[in-house]
C-alpha cells in the first residue's frame, strides 16, 4: 500500500491554513457558494474533474489513478451554524453570528489536504477518488441526499467519512459497526388557548400552562414508556409564550427533539408524542397543532468496512488508540450514503484538555486541536488505499 504519511504532513500548516481561512469566513446551510468555490477552485488547480451544483451547493472532484481499480468516495461536509463565534484567536469567524461550531471547516481542509497529496502520485493508484465536499448537512433535510440522487455515487465502490469530535482526545479514533448514530427527528408544538387579564385566569385558557404540563408529560416518554435499555431520548430545546406580565399568553410554542436508534420505537416515540399532544390540550380546552419531521436514518456502519477501520487504525494509530464508539446520540446525514454503497463513518479524537480544547460541539467557543485534521487525512486515505488494495 502506498505510504502517504510523509506528504500529508508536509502539507499540514496548509491544512491549518484553509481551515482558519474557512473558520474565519463561514457560510450557513445552504448558502455554501463562496465555499463551494474556494474548493472547487483548488481542486481544478490540481487537475482534479470537478463537477459544481450537485444536489445544490455540493462539490464533487473525480481522481483517475493511474492503475485499475475501484472508486472509492470520501466525503466532507462544508456548512456553518447560526451561532456568535465567542473565541478569542486570530481566527474567529468574521461574519457576526454564523460559525464552524461543529468542524466542517477542519472537515473540508483536511479532505483538500488529501486530493493535494493524492494527485500529485495519482499515477501509483491503483483506481480512483472521488471526493464529496456536501452542503448543508446541520439542516434537515440535508444536503447528501440531494446530491445522491444528482449521481454523486455513480460508479462508487465504496464511501467512508470522518467526524472530528472534541469529547474525544487528540490522537484516538473510534468507529463501531452497526448501528453508530442515531435518527435525529424534530417536532414543533404550537398551543392555541384563550388569552385574557392575568387577574382573572378562571376567564381564560392558559397557553403557557399547556405547554409547561406537555413538558413534564413527554419527558415520561423515556421514564416510563420505553425498555430503559433501548436508547433513546426526548428533548424540548425551545419554550415561547407571553408578551407581558400581566396577560395570559394565547398561545405558545414548543420545539424539540427525538433521538432514537431502533426504527420501530422511532415510529412508536412519534406516535406517543401525539397522543400526549392530544389528551393533555384536550384536558384544558385548548388547540394544538403538530409540525413532526422525520430526520436522517441512524448512522450504520457495514461489518466488513467497520473491520477495516479496526485494522488501518491499529496500523496507524496502534491498538490501544483505535477504540470501538459508544453510540452517539447526535444525527448525520452520512447515513445516506451508507443505505446506497458499503462504507464506514469514524470519529478522529479533537479534544485537549491540557490546551484548554474542552467545548463541545455546537458552542459558542467551540475549537479543535488542529492536528487531528492530520489524524482524520491518515485515516482516511488509509481507508481508502486498504480498500483500493
Amino acid at each position: 500500500m502506498i505510504d502517504f504519511q510523509a506528504d500529508l504532513q508536509a502539507i499540514y500548516e496548509e491544512m491549518v491554513g484553509w481551515r482558519r481561512y474557512l473558520h474565519q469566513n463561514p457560510e450557513l446551510s445552504f448558502h455554501e457558494y463562496r465555499t463551494a468555490d474556494f474548493v472547487a477552485t483548488h481542486l481544478r488547480s490540481w487537475g482534479i474533474e470537478v463537477r459544481q451544483g450537485v444536489g445544490g451547493n455540493g462539490v464533487v472532484g473525480l481522481l483517475r489513478g493511474g492503475e485499475a481499480g475501484p472508486t472509492v468516495a470520501l466525503r466532507a461536509d462544508m456548512d456553518a451554524l447560526p451561532i456568535q463565534d465567542e473565541k478569542d484567536c486570530t481566527y474567529a469567524s468574521l461574519t457576526k453570528g454564523v460559525m464552524h461550531a461543529c468542524g466542517h471547516d477542519a472537515h473540508t481542509s483536511t479532505l483538500l489536504g488529501i486530493a493535494k497529496v493524492a494527485s500529485k502520485r495519482r499515477a501509483e493508484l491503483k483506481g480512483n477518488l472521488v471526493f464529496l465536499f456536501q452542503h448543508a448537512e446541520e439542516i434537515t433535510p440535508g444536503g447528501a441526499d440531494a446530491m445522491i440522487q444528482d449521481g454523486a455515487l455513480e460508479g462508487v465502490d465504496a464511501v467512508f467519512g470522518v467526524h472530528l469530535w472534541t469529547p474525544f482526545p487528540v490522537g484516538n479514533v473510534y468507529s463501531k459497526a452497526g448501528p453508530l448514530m442515531a435518527a435525529p427527528d424534530e417536532f414543533t408544538i404550537q398551543i392555541q388557548g384563550k388569552g385574557g387579564h392575568g387577574g382573572l385566569p378562571h376567564q381564560t385558557i392558559d397557553s403557557i400552562y399547556v405547554a409547561s404540563q406537555l413538558v413534564v408529560n413527554l419527558q415520561s416518554i423515556v421514564s416510563r414508556q420505553v425498555d430503559p435499555i433501548e436508547p433513546c431520548v426526548v428533548s424540548i430545546g425551545s419554550f415561547h409564550g407571553g408578551t407581558s406580565f400581566n396577560v395570559i399568553a394565547e398561545t405558545s410554542s414548543l420545539s424539540g427533539t427525538v433521538r432514537t436508534f431502533n426504527a420501530e420505537l422511532r415510529q412508536d416515540v412519534k406516535q406517543r408524542i401525539e397522543r400526549i399532544v392530544q389528551s393533555t390540550c384536550e384536558m384544558y380546552g385548548a388547540a394544538y397543532e403538530i409540525d413532526y419531521k422525520m430526520g436522517y436514518p441512524t448512522v450504520v456502519n457495514d461489518p466488513n468496512e467497520a473491520g477495516r477501520f479496526f485494522k488501518v487504525g491499529a496500523a496507524l494509530f496502534g491498538a490501544e488508540a483505535t477504540q470501538e464508539s459508544p453510540l452517539i446520540m447526535a444525527g448525520e446525514d452520512f447515513s445516506y450514503y451508507l443505505h446506497h454503497r458499503p462504507g464506514c463513518y469514524m470519529f478522529v479524537g479533537a479534544g485537549n484538555v491540557e490546551a484548554g480544547i474542552i467545548h463541545p460541539h455546537h458552542h459558542p467557543k467551540f475549537d479543535i486541536d488542529e492536528k487531528s485534521m492530520l489524524n482524520s487525512a491518515n485515516l482516511l486515505l488509509g481507508m481508502a488505499l486498504d480498500y483500493m488494495a
